[in-house]
């Protein structure tokens, strides 16, 4: 297997973290202070992510995007996993569910988005249904050339900052050999619509300035135009779509875990204690060595992860192994970490403490670890016929 970057991807890694470094990082104290990014601010590093060209690097180049394959991508989050959620999110990548628009919806949602006119949000996940996504109890019913919509939504990252929303919701219900199921569709809701109210989630410990909100939809009529895919279809959508999404959340963990060990060791290494650099301590050399050990460990099985995709041989497994390790590799490195700075780390005049609450909800999104371990291990037991 060839492990060395192509000319292409080491200048996609250069240009992203020389951007992430003099466009992000000045940032971060201000967004950690007030929770909140200034609109001027966030119009400011769009316009300059979209004229270098980072800017919706995810979608086809015919689209307007920048075309880059799934390596590519992975390389670029990892690079923009450095920064501030909020401010490296400015960045967008819309998501690729978008790509299942078609007729108006391309013109009115698709290509807006794409040059940055327009930003989406994805809202699944339920009060009652998280990693259980056919518990979810939103309803759409068909009513002549609309659907009304009713239910509730939460932890819906960036819908304040979002003009609209890819919704799932239940619109009836299939039997299978498992007993019946919901049958899910996908719809494009503008926020603007009445009946969708949006409310500014409860504060949250991780990622200041990356807001959560909840969405309340009350008889939200929405036309059938505004349906995306077929009825029913929403798992299939998903599916074809979505599929890469735990790689975002693998290579964001291995960019802040690179990070943050380059300031434990550069810790360790000048911070002086009974005459020596604290380093040269057994308890805190060792610590280095374990944490720089997984994080090549991790590093490598994303960008593995990566590399099937683009070849059309990722499984469910790959990306769950690729998601599971590393997002549990950079919890064990910022609490190392924490450790290695002692008390100082846990003081708000550096940023290990921040790296070490915004780590933890990386075990918890886009799938759960017990969620990831469940993936893996029903592939082993499958494959045995069990």
């Amino acid at each position: 297997m060839h492990f060395e970057l192509s000319h292409e991807q080491t200048m996609i890694v250069d240009t992203v973290r020389s951007f992430v470094e003099t466009e992000l990082y000045p940032h971060e104290d201000l967004v950690e202070r007030t929770d909140a990014i200034p609109p001027d601010l966030a119009a400011q590093i769009q316009a300059k992510a979209i004229e270098v060209g980072l800017y919706a690097a995810n979608m086809p180049e015919a689209l307007g995007g920048g075309g880059l394959d799934n390596l590519g991508i992975t390389l670029l989050e990892r690079e923009l996993g450095r920064a501030s959620y909020g401010l490296q999110m400015l960045v967008a990548r819309p998501s690729n569910i978008l790509r299942g628009c078609t007729g108006d919806q391309i013109e009115e949602y698709l290509l807006p988005t794409i040059r940055g006119e327009r930003h989406d949000c994805l809202a699944m996940t339920e009060p009652n249904a998280g990693s259980d996504v056919r518990g979810m109890q939103t309803r759409a019913a068909r009513q002549g050339d609309d659907y009304v919509i009713n239910g509730t939504k939460h932890f819906i990252s960036h819908a304040d900052m979002s003009d609209f929303v890819i919704l799932f919701a239940a619109t009836g219900v299939e039997e299978t050999r498992s007993g019946p199921k919901k049958k899910i569709t996908g719809f494009l809701v503008d926020m603007n619509s009445p009946g969708l109210t949006v409310r500014r989630g409860p504060p949250c410990v991780s990622h200041r300035g990356y807001h959560q909100s909840e969405l309340f939809f009350d008889d939200c009529r929405v036309s059938v135009r505004k349906r995306l895919g077929e009825e029913g279809r929403g798992f299939d959508l998903m599916g074809e779509w979505l599929g890469a999404t735990r790689l975002t959340v693998a290579a964001t963990s291995v960019g802040r875990g690179r990070r943050v060990l380059d300031m434990a060791t550069q810790w360790a290494a000048t911070r002086q204690q009974f005459g020596q650099p604290i380093g040269r301590f057994q308890g805190t050399g060792f610590k280095l060595a374990d944490m720089a050990t997984e994080l090549e460990a991790a590093e490598l099985l994303t960008l593995q992860a990566a590399w099937k995709c683009d070849q059309g041989r990722m499984t469910d497994s790959d990306a769950a192994m690729a998601k599971l390790f590393a997002s549990e590799t950079l919890a064990r490195i910022t609490d190392q970490t924490l450790q290695i700075f002692g008390g100082m780390g846990l003081m708000e005049s550096l940023p290990i403490e921040r790296f070490w609450r915004d780590a933890r909800v990386e075990r918890i999104w886009d799938g759960t670890s017990e969620i990831q371990r469940h993936i893996i291990s029903r592939a082993m037991l499958r494959a045995q016929g069990a």
